[in-house]
């Protein structure tokens, strides 16, 4: 039982790497500066001053870069994979109490999992709004990603399952509004 919340803690903050790479890196780094989070002897850097100011100007950097039209959707096809590998990280970080080939396992497949969903509902969503708006929906898009990647960084520092229940309540809206933009003849299954 002791290890359910650490893996809780990670897959949430796995999720909010799908809406936003770097938020909720640094979230955890404030955290774990602040000594809200505990995060492994190998992950203890991304407390250090010089990491979090590097994971701001990162943060900074993506969240500008989503509100320049066509940068936002070549952002979208190196995301995927940036936040799998963000999101094996932030749950390997946070699960310190588990052994290794247990924490690994779970970082990978979960967190790695959740990071992986989370962005491609989103990279969905953006690609619906390029198409149905002509890309005019994409700042409300990278607005809303922006609000939920803090939130759900936020909460799952505080509150991991809820985190987690609107991380997994997000992706369902998501699937729903893609599949409903496409039509019921498209949609599939």
């Amino acid at each position: 039982m002791d290890y359910v919340l650490p893996i809780v803690l990670g897959v949430s903050l796995a999720a909010a790497t799908g809406f936003r790479i770097f938020v909720p890196l640094l979230v955890m780094g404030l955290a774990a500066r602040a000594g809200y989070v505990p995060v492994g002897d190998g992950f203890a850097w991304v407390a250090t001053a010089p990491a979090l100011l590097m994971l701001a100007i990162a943060a900074l950097a993506e969240i500008f870069a989503y509100y320049i039209p066509v940068i936002d959707n070549l952002l979208d096809s190196a995301a995927v994979p940036a936040a799998i590998i963000a999101g094996i990280c932030v749950s390997a970080a946070v699960m310190t109490d588990l052994p290794p080939m247990l924490k690994w396992t779970l970082a990978i497949i979960a967190g790695g999992g959740a990071a992986g969903l989370t962005q491609t509902m989103t990279t969905l969503v953006r690609g619906t709004s390029t198409v149905t708006t002509a890309g005019l929906g994409n700042p409300v898009v990278a607005t809303l990603e922006l609000i939920v990647a803090l939130a759900v960084s936020i909460l799952s520092v505080l509150a991991p399952w809820i985190a987690l229940l609107i991380a997994v309540l997000l992706c369902v809206a998501a699937w729903r509004i893609v599949r409903r933009a496409k039509g019921p003849a498209q949609a599939p299954m």
